[in-house]
C-alpha cells in the first residue's frame, strides 16, 4: 500500500518524469489548490505546485510541466485559472503563444488573466432575475387592467362604443380623403385652374429631364 501511495503520489507530482518550473503571479486565485491541474490546449500538462501569497494584493503560483511540452510553451503564452464544469476543481490552462516567440525559460514568469469570481456571476444573475421579475409582474398589472377596461386602452378594447365611435372616425376620414381626391380632380379640370395645373405638371416634367441630363452628362465625364 505504501508503495502504491508513492506511485499515485509521485505521478500527480510528475515525479518520474523531466519537468519544468513556470510561475505566474494573481490577484485572486479563486479557490485553486496545489496539486491542481496545468492544461495546455485541452491537455493536462503538469500541475500547481505551490501557492504563496507575496502581498495583500499578489498571489504568486508556481507550476511545474512536463519537459516534452516545453517546445510547445511559448514565452507569450498567457496563464489563466478556470475550472473543470460549472461547478468542477479549479485548474489553470495556458493559452497558446504566437509562433515567432521564443520558448518559455526554466522558472520564467508568464502574463497571467484574472479568473472571473463565481460570487461575481451569480450577483450578476441575481440582478437579472430581479429585472426580470419586476417586468413580469408590471406586464401582469397592465393585463389585468386591460382585461377589467381600465386605462385608455382598456377602454377601446371593452367599452363597445368607444370602438364603435373610433370606427366610425375613420370612415369619415376615408370618406373626407374621397372627397377631397374628388374636389383635386374636379379642380384640374376647371377652366380656369386648368392652366395652373398644366403650368405645375410642365415643372416637374422639366426637372426630371434636367436631372436625367445632368446624370448623363456626369457619366460621361
Amino acid at each position: 500500500m505504501f508503495v502504491i501511495a508513492v506511485f499515485i503520489i509521485g505521478k500527480q507530482k510528475n515525479l518520474f518524469n523531466p519537468v519544468f518550473k513556470i510561475t505566474s503571479t494573481f490577484h485572486n486565485v479563486g479557490g485553486l489548490q496545489i496539486g491542481n491541474n496545468v492544461r495546455f490546449s485541452g491537455i493536462n500538462v503538469g500541475t500547481v505546485d505551490n501557492i504563496v501569497i507575496i502581498n495583500d494584493s499578489t498571489v504568486r503560483t508556481d507550476l511545474i510541466i512536463k519537459e516534452e511540452v516545453r517546445k510547445f510553451i511559448k514565452s507569450d503564452c498567457k496563464v489563466a485559472i478556470g475550472s473543470e464544469g460549472v461547478i468542477g476543481d479549479k485548474l489553470v490552462t495556458i493559452s497558446q503563444g504566437s509562433a515567432e516567440a521564443p520558448l518559455v525559460k526554466e522558472g520564467q514568469q508568464l502574463r497571467s488573466s484574472e479568473p472571473v469570481e463565481t460570487d461575481a456571476i451569480m450577483a450578476g444573475l441575481r440582478v437579472t432575475v430581479g429585472n426580470a421579475e419586476v417586468i413580469t409582474q408590471q406586464l401582469a398589472e397592465i393585463m389585468t387592467k386591460i382585461n377589467t377596461g381600465k386605462g385608455t386602452l382598456g377602454r377601446l378594447i371593452q367599452d363597445k362604443t368607444l370602438a364603435e365611435n373610433l370606427n366610425k372616425t375613420v370612415l369619415n376620414l376615408k370618406k373626407s380623403s374621397k372627397s377631397l381626391d374628388e374636389n383635386m380632380t374636379a379642380a384640374k379640370h376647371n377652366f380656369f385652374l386648368k392652366g395652373y395645373f398644366n403650368k405645375k405638371a410642365k415643372k416637374a416634367t422639366q426637372k426630371k429631364e434636367d436631372a436625367k441630363k445632368a446624370a448623363e452628362e456626369k457619366s460621361k465625364k
